[in-house]
């Protein structure tokens, strides 16, 4: 039963794909926007406005499967980069220190690295 469901592992993988690059990308527009609503706001010119101009770039090509590859690997290294600095000093647990979804991302985008775009991509395999 299972085996008929790999046929559509390139769609699944796309949507994957999209859903995680389009929640990356809000986290990109809160950091430079301001959109949707945040109390934080940084500076453009410091490390989190680099990290949401970073964000909303390789998300918008991830989103679009252009060069998805070698954005993925930059928001994997930047979410890797995030963790480390910003809330693995809070605390050992990333539940705890709210670095759960720096995780996820980095990790879905890497496994991107390697499985490329999937389906409905610019660039096709």
């Amino acid at each position: 039963m299972f085996d008929r469901l790999s046929a559509y592992a390139p769609q699944a993988l796309a949507v994957l794909r999209i859903v995680t690059a389009l929640l990356f990308l809000l986290h990109g527009l809160q950091k430079v926007l301001g959109f949707p609503a945040t109390d934080m706001q940084p500076p453009l010119i410091s490390l989190f406005g680099l990290g949401g101009i970073i964000e909303i770039i390789t998300s918008i090509l991830i989103i679009l499967g252009f060069f998805t590859r070698p954005a993925a690997f930059v928001a994997s290294g930047t979410m890797a980069v995030a963790y480390f600095m910003v809330h693995a000093p809070m605390n050992t647990f990333p539940t705890n220190n709210g670095g759960d979804a720096a995780i996820l991302f980095c990790f879905v985008f890497l496994y991107l690295v390697f499985s490329g775009p999937g389906a409905w991509s610019l660039n096709k395999k």
